[in-house]
């Protein structure tokens, strides 16, 4: 007797096929299950057991061998389960071969045959999409699964004994609808801040290109505040981008309900997080912090508390717009085109003020700030001072322009720099932040007296080749906020302003 379903294996976002082939043959009774299977994969033998006794259907006393193919692949998680139990039912002719033929099966099993959801239903319904397979999969990720595609079969089970009675026309499991996930609550808005000009303007400018920023100031100065409000003037998630986003919360299983999400993420790791849950890794490779936020925000609060290997494990992502974890048997991609938002104190204790120096000595401040990479900053676009907030600040009435105003700009812009990437014919860059050095020479260059500008600064302020085209990076997104084709000399001006050098030689850094 012998029986195959098809399923797949997790590796990175991406769903690979693997065969579940299943021989009961006469023999000393036993249920071996082969093809580096790891510990879910291993104790999946009583859960079947268990479920096929639930629904009325007994193990054969035979030995049973079940092989998951390819074999040299690493076998990770419990959502083999289904596949297993299924080609068992084959194997024992339960169920028709040609019902389960055209199908790729991923569920974790209940004790008493229900169907438990599991990570990842949107990442294996667009892997078996990619096999002209449906899905079978539980009921809960049935709406996720949905959005691989309209013509896609999908079916969507409680339990397997409704599994059955669908293969022998007995029942029908209509096909799951597609949800989205709605924000709850309003976004924070950015009408709350009080003062803070510049730091306001920063963040329209790094919302429009999508820069990395960094915010230097003493406790209280509204850093957090600030920070918490930039997804609010972020433009929403194209239907593209929210498959990419979905994609990664669905294999790290945050996404809920089978909802997909509208919104941008925002992520706020603690910085007592470890390597393996800001970039992604461990035991059981799962998505770090860095992926979840894709497409998204990374919001790094005290920056200098954070481990320095940690913070340097960030520099290639920044770059490259993806995590690539290598290990001994596997090699593993995550998407990771994130925008880095970090806030940190001048100085170790805190009373520094922007502009002053520390009441504990310029040491306080140099040990602190040098806890960060020179490579990292060098990644970092915008650089700012954010000074506290006075009493006369405080008592000023809330700002006439919110969040709506400026993400109206914001909108703008990013269209802007759509259309003429679009016309460059530039595939997969979305932002000015995106662009590589030669696409800066088409579209960023300044004019003459720009170039002027920017040819002194980075002779005096010793800019590498990367700084340099970062400047040239926020210096398009200014003209496109301004709605100028050319990049100018203050928009270059501007942008050098950004950089921090005066705030490290403040620091002695």
């Amino acid at each position: 007797m012998y029986g195959t379903v098809s399923t797949v294996a997790f590796v990175g976002v991406e769903a690979r096929a693997v065969e579940v082939q299943v021989r009961v043959t006469p023999g000393q009774p036993a249920f071996a299950i082969v093809g580096l299977p790891d510990k879910a994969v291993a104790e999946s033998r009583e859960r079947v057991r268990n479920a096929l006794h639930a629904v009325g259907l007994g193990l054969p006393f035979k030995h049973i061998t079940v092989n998951l193919a390819p074999a040299d692949l690493p076998k990770e998680g419990s959502h083999y389960d289904l596949a297993i139990v299924l080609g068992l039912m084959v194997a024992m002719e339960a169920v028709a071969p040609d019902a389960v033929q055209g199908y790729a099966a991923i569920g974790e099993l209940a004790l008493d045959g229900s169907i438990r959801q599991v990570p990842g239903g949107l990442p294996a319904a667009i892997g078996a999409n990619a096999m002209g397979k449906g899905l079978i999969c539980p009921a809960e990720s049935g709406p996720e699964a949905a959005w691989a595609g309209e013509d896609m079969e999908v079916l969507a089970a409680p339990h397997i004994l409704s599994l059955v009675n669908h293969f022998k026309g007995l029942q029908t499991l209509a096909r799951p609808k597609p949800n989205l996930e709605r924000t709850s609550t309003p976004l924070p808005d950015l009408r709350d801040v009080r003062g803070q000009e510049s730091a306001k303007r920063a963040l329209e400018v790094a919302a429009a290109g999508g820069h990395n920023l960094l915010m230097i100031g003493p406790p209280g100065s509204g850093k957090s505040m600030l920070a918490a409000r930039l997804p609010s003037i972020l433009p929403p998630l194209t239907p593209e981008e929210m498959l990419e986003v979905s994609m990664v919360h669905s294999l790290a299983g945050e996404l809920m309900g089978g909802k997909l999400c509208l919104d941008r993420p925002f992520r706020s790791p603690h910085h007592s997080a470890s390597m393996a849950a800001l970039v992604g890794g461990g035991s059981r490779p799962k998505p770090g912090e860095a992926s979840l936020a894709h497409l998204g925000v990374l919001f790094l609060d005290e920056l200098p508390e954070f481990h320095p290997n940690v913070l340097d494990a960030l520099r290639q992502p920044l770059e490259t717009g993806e995590i690539i974890v290598a290990r001994a048997n596997h090699r593993i991609q995550y998407p990771a085109r994130i925008q880095l938002v970090a806030a940190m104190n001048p100085c170790k204790c805190g009373g520094a003020a922007p502009g002053e120096a520390c009441r504990r000595g310029p040491r306080c401040a140099a040990d602190y700030q040098a806890r960060i990479s020179g490579p990292l900053l060098d990644r970092i676009d915008l650089q700012i001072e954010v000074p506290a907030v006075s009493a006369a600040d405080l008592c000023l009435p809330a700002a006439s322009e919110g969040s709506r105003e400026v993400r109206a700009r914001v909108a703008r812009a990013r269209e802007t720099q759509r259309a003429r990437l679009q016309k460059a014919g530039v595939n997969g860059v979305r932002t000015n932040a995106e662009c590589s050095g030669s696409l800066l020479d088409e579209i960023a260059l300044p004019d003459a007296e720009g170039r002027a500008l920017l040819k002194r600064a980075a002779e005096s302020l010793r800019l590498s080749a990367r700084g340099f085209h970062r400047v040239m990076k926020v210096a398009r997104t200014l003209a496109d906020l301004d709605g100028e084709d050319k990049v100018g000399r203050m928009h270059v001006a501007e942008a050098l302003s950004y950089r921090g050098e005066a705030m490290r030689e403040r620091a002695g850094v």
